[in-house]
């Protein structure tokens, strides 16, 4: 069965990093990062191709985060710098297997297989 275990959600002070990372248990060609909170859909933040050249990321980050992807361990990371109290979600990891292209990243539907979500929380 395929898993997708993410991690490193924590409580931080406005202004801190977190790096939070996740893992599949194959090989996928795109892996991504979206969010929630309560009450609203979920959000894009990031996503990698197989290819490490190829990334993508919501225009609101304001380029504060920063993915990156070892294809060999099937792992992917989100460095989370400057973090702002909006940033507050339960954050997912999500993985697809086959090839789409790179722009369609960004729509959650275009994922089969997600984590269970890490919380990440920005005090003020």
């Amino acid at each position: 069965q395929v898993q997708v275990v993410e991690s490193g959600g924590g409580l931080v002070q406005a202004g801190g990093s977190l790096r939070l990372s996740c893992v599949a248990s194959g090989r996928t060609y795109v892996m991504g990062w979206f969010r929630q909170v309560p009450g609203k859909e979920r959000e894009f933040v990031a996503a990698a191709t197989w290819s490490g050249s190829r990334s993508y990321y919501a225009d609101i980050l304001e380029g504060r985060f920063t993915i990156s992807r070892d294809n060999a361990k099937n792992t992917v990371w989100l460095q989370m710098n400057s973090l702002k109290p909006e940033d507050t979600a339960v954050y997912y990891c999500a993985a697809r297997f086959t090839y789409i292209e790179g722009s369609r990243a960004k729509t959650a539907s275009e994922y089969n297989y997600w984590g269970q979500g890490t919380q990440v929380t920005v005090s003020s």
